[in-house]
């Protein structure tokens, strides 16, 4: 029990559907008489909601009550205690990792913030990279420093993932490595960007890669709406217009975090605006799984001058392998290669060698469709729990939208999941500061989080969904 000595199990039997309000009184109760003093730790939300018979959503919102009134006090991998106090420190058994270990952390809780791969073999093939790359690769190109020949196997092998159909004709000369995806993208702005204050535009919810990419290329951002086909030609060709926009940054394929796709229709109609001002288009496609179908042409085919074309194996091999790859348009890869020199001198042979060996190896189909089987496992899951709430998602997507029923907002809603133990972004992660309040999250599959365990935190949303907070207008 939390609270000993008290009949505060029989209150919360009569509660009714203030089931929460009932035990945030108890708490309360038992901190204010001091029998839970400061410091004091609670049980974990899902093993209270067994001790008493509650679901876990209503416990966490009566932690969140209590928390939101400072008389509680939680964070991520150090649970729930009263607030006020120091906390005892926890006996470590030798072996055992502490808590602020993010590895411990990762499989402790329901880390469902960022999409992560599930271990399906790739781990042994980039160990079988590593071994070749180190007995085979002489001396010289072990001590010297990257080229532009150096990097020759790995943008051979990208190429061969690659269909004119789909990103337009291209040279291997139009191609260039980056230390990921994100490392692209801010090579492509600072290679682009011009005047003392530039202007990027962005999809209204987006990437916060862009944002983050945009501030180190001393660039300010302008949101561009979504419609149901995709970003708004109008919206865009009056920002170009009004504003002087140089660059626009979208995800065609897979719109993180909404999941949505731009229609072909809608891609040729967002080309002709960018043809009709001049402005490139930034086409990140680092979130479509590798093995799985286009939707539609990229930028980079409709804007043989103008479109650009990056993304990286993070999502569909390794995040650990940084890598990525930007397709310059006709007449810029000399800029873009120059701004990879300037940058770094260009990325390490030892880890383009690795991508190369990987990409080679028969195997690698068959670990990739495993991956794919997995995120397919958690996303159905998913839709069969959460189904009844408005969901943006895709099988082959490793995250999905879900809309906030009415009486939550974003925010607060983060919070009560994570005092349940589940992890979740929030809209306003995606959004402009300025832009329009959006109660949705984004809930990502966590590969390295068992599917129990996964099954586990989605009911825990659901109870929070089904349970949305009491409000009074004044």
């Amino acid at each position: 029990m939390i609270v000993s000595g008290t009949k505060w199990e029989d209150d919360l039997q009569r509660a009714g559907k203030s089931k929460y309000k009932a035990l945030a009184k108890a708490i309360r109760e038992g901190i204010v008489s001091g029998q839970m003093p400061a410091g004091h730790k609670l049980p974990p939300v899902r093993d209270l909601a067994f001790q008493v018979g509650m679901t876990p959503g209503t416990v966490a919102r009566a932690y969140k009550l209590l928390i939101d009134e400072g008389r509680l006090e939680a964070g991520v991998g150090r649970g729930t205690f009263v607030a006020g106090g120091q906390r005892a420190p926890q006996p470590v058994v030798p072996g055992t990792p502490v808590m602020h270990d993010p590895v411990y952390e990762m499989h402790a809780r329901a880390h469902l913030l960022s999409p992560k791969m599930p271990e399906m073999g790739q781990a042994a093939l980039i160990r079988d990279a590593m071994h070749a790359v180190a007995t085979e690769t002489d001396a010289e190109a072990l001590l010297g420093y990257p080229s532009r020949d150096s990097d020759v196997p790995a943008r051979l092998a990208f190429a061969k993932t690659l269909s004119p159909d789909q990103v337009g004709v291209f040279t291997l000369d139009d191609v260039v490595t980056s230390h990921g995806g994100q490392n692209g993208i801010i090579m492509i702005l600072q290679s682009l960007l011009r005047g003392p204050n530039p202007l990027v535009a962005v999809d209204e919810l987006s990437y916060g890669g862009f944002r983050s990419a945009a501030l180190v290329s001393r660039a300010a951002l302008v949101g561009i709406p979504w419609d149901d086909q995709g970003p708004r030609p109008d919206a865009l060709a009056m920002a170009i217009k009004e504003k002087g926009i140089q660059v626009f940054c979208t995800s065609a394929e897979v719109c993180n975090p909404t999941v949505l796709s731009t229609s072909a229709t809608r891609r040729q109609e967002i080309a002709r605006v960018a043809e009709r001002y001049g402005v490139h288009v930034l086409d990140d496609d680092c979130y479509r799984l590798m093995g799985t179908a286009y939707t539609g042409p990229s930028y980079r085919m409709l804007l043989p001058e103008l479109g650009w074309y990056v993304t990286s194996p993070s999502k569909s091999i390794t995040a650990a392998l940084r890598i990525g790859f930007a397709i310059a348009p006709n007449g810029w890869a000399g800029a873009l290669m120059r701004t990879a020199t300037f940058g770094s001198f260009g990325v390490s042979r030892l880890v383009t060698d690795v991508y190369a060996h990987i990409m080679a190896q028969p195997m690698l189909d068959q670990v990739t469709g495993q991956i794919r089987a997995r995120i397919r496992q958690d996303i159905r899951a998913a839709v069969n729990v959460l189904g009844r709430y408005r969901m943006n998602w895709s099988e082959d997507v490793p995250f999905f939208w879900l809309d906030l029923p009415g009486g939550w907002r974003a925010g607060e809603f983060c919070q009560a999941a994570e005092a349940a133990g589940v992890l979740v972004k929030s809209a306003e992660d995606f959004s402009l500061r300025d832009g329009r309040s959006v109660h949705s999250v984004r809930v990502a599959v966590n590969g390295r989080v068992p599917h129990s365990r996964f099954l586990d935190a989605l009911q825990v949303l659901r109870d929070l969904l089904d349970n949305p907070p009491e409000r009074l207008a004044v």
